[in-house]
């Protein structure tokens, strides 16, 4: 399984690579909507794990244009703050399957991204 994390914290998508490498998951990081869009060009995704404040682009049109490129791929967004906590996030992203806060632990989130792979492959 191909996962792509979009998270502008380098030291938080590490933490978060390394537990899902260790699951087997092939990884991709990105810290920018600019990355994230061009490998969303080249690699098809089962998740993608999507911080959804970046400090640089954003991540609802990151979500967007993964919907739009791969419509199969699941988007689990993270958060540190109280964006769409009213659940609203699945509204505005059909691909949206998962909110969580983004001091989920990371084995949980390893699960998650684990569970959400093997219904996006089939």
């Amino acid at each position: 399984m191909n996962v792509l994390i979009v998270e502008s914290s380098k030291d938080l998508a590490a933490v978060w690579r390394r537990h899902l490498e260790r699951m087997g998951a092939v990884v991709y990081t990105a810290d920018t909507q600019d990355t994230a869009t061009d490998l969303l060009h080249e690699i098809p995704f089962s998740v993608i794990v999507l911080d959804l404040v970046l400090e640089e682009g954003s991540a609802l049109a990151v979500a967007d244009f993964a919907s739009y490129r791969q419509p199969e791929t699941q988007v689990i967004f993270v958060t540190n703050t109280s964006f769409f906590s009213d659940g609203s996030i699945f509204q505005h992203c059909a691909n949206a399957c998962a909110y969580l806060p983004s001091a989920t632990s990371p084995s949980d989130l390893a699960t998650m991204v684990e569970h959400y792979a093997q219904a996006a492959e089939g």
